[in-house]
């Protein structure tokens, strides 16, 4: 799995409907498909580049009306994949780092630019379930490569306004890290 194709949608059995058909199409792992807020449909796939094209083309050609926004990501950083599936406990981190947007899409592509710009770790990426269709990513590691992350994932989404906001936190207390597990 090298490429990640991901859809929202307006539609929750249209959702439903696409998911399959975008299974049927080509040959690529569902890693989720769910209702989220407000009354949104996301399916993320994951599979080699051509068939996650194949299987994303499906579902905008059948989402008519209801589509928010598609994206196919190649070459994706396997910590994006595993920030999404669950939330890894870091052991001592010296800072964290948290980017809000109001699009899961640009939380998934300010997620891997962040972990491909500097040396961070991954530790959330939540997408937009129970907090009205927003998300957020959780990042750590030294403050230096924190800042440095932060400061390239947002830059590409400051015209975009989906951009809410971006925080860095040196040296968080540790009741502060247990709080977003």
């Amino acid at each position: 799995m090298d490429t990640i194709g991901f859809l929202e949608l307006t539609s929750i059995a249209g959702g439903i409907e696409i998911a399959d058909a975008m299974l049927k199409t080509a040959q690529v792992d569902l890693l989720f498909a769910k209702a989220s807020c407000p009354g949104k449909y996301y399916i993320l796939v994951a599979g080699k580049v051509s068939n996650v094209e194949k299987a994303v083309q499906k579902g905008v050609s059948m989402a008519k009306g209801f589509m928010v926004a598609s994206l196919v990501l190649p070459r994706v950083h396997p910590q994006v994949v595993r920030a999404i599936n669950q939330s890894t406990m870091p052991e001592k981190p010296d800072a964290i780092g948290v980017m809000e947007f109001y699009s899961v899409m640009s939380s998934i592509l300010a997620a891997d630019t962040a972990v491909k710009a500097a040396n961070v770790e991954l530790i959330d990426i939540r997408l937009g379930t129970g907090i009205g269709g927003k998300s957020f990513v959780v990042l750590t590691g030294d403050t230096a490569a924190v800042e440095a992350a932060v400061e390239s994932a947002v830059r590409p989404q400051m015209d975009s306004g989906m951009l809410v906001n971006r925080i860095v936190i040196p040296k968080p207390r540790k009741e502060l890290i247990a709080s977003l597990f």
